[in-house]
């Protein structure tokens, strides 16, 4: 896969201008996570929230670094461990992470969520807001750049497009 080929430089120059949109954002976005800088991730997570299609793409990174860094696949024990993780490391700059969000995120990735069944499901401003903070977590873990897992996404997403 690409995104274990360590150190990527993706230009996005081949990409639409949506798919280059959501790249962009989502490296600011997690980037800014990392910095923990609430004003750029307040501005990346709103490009995100309005990009079209940003939750697949997002959703296709977190599915591949929950394959990295669970390659012997997941159980409860792990996804508990990848929320409280990700929740417990936002929470000092981002107090209002929601842990239900991330599990949503987590579930969605993993494609066990069904949001019929949910109560309550998060809207995609909401979904925005998180998944880079489930990224940047799941990243840390890796010691990747997220460059690898992004074309690795997109990737994927164009195959399943060709194939359906």
């Amino acid at each position: 896969m690409l995104c274990h080929a360590g150190p990527v430089s993706v230009t996005w120059r081949h990409l639409p201008a949506s798919a280059r949109e959501i790249a962009g954002a989502a490296t600011d976005a997690v980037e800014a996570a990392r910095d923990q800088d609430t004003e750029a991730y307040e501005v990346a997570s709103g490009r995100l929230a309005v990009a079209e299609r940003s939750g697949l793409v997002l959703g296709a990174v977190v599915r591949l670094l929950l394959e990295a860094t669970h390659p012997d696949g997941l159980d409860g024990d792990d996804v508990r461990q990848v929320l409280e993780r990700c929740v417990r490391a936002a929470a000092p700059w981002r107090p209002e992470v929601d842990p239900h969000v991330v599990l949503v995120l987590l579930a969605g990735a993993l494609g066990v969520y069904d949001p019929g069944e949910d109560d309550s499901p998060p809207g995609p401003a909401a979904l925005a807001r998180h998944a880079p903070l489930l990224v940047a977590d799941l990243l840390a873990v890796t010691g990747r750049p997220l460059d690898g897992y992004l074309s690795a996404a997109f990737t994927e997403i164009e195959r399943t497009e060709r194939h359906d």
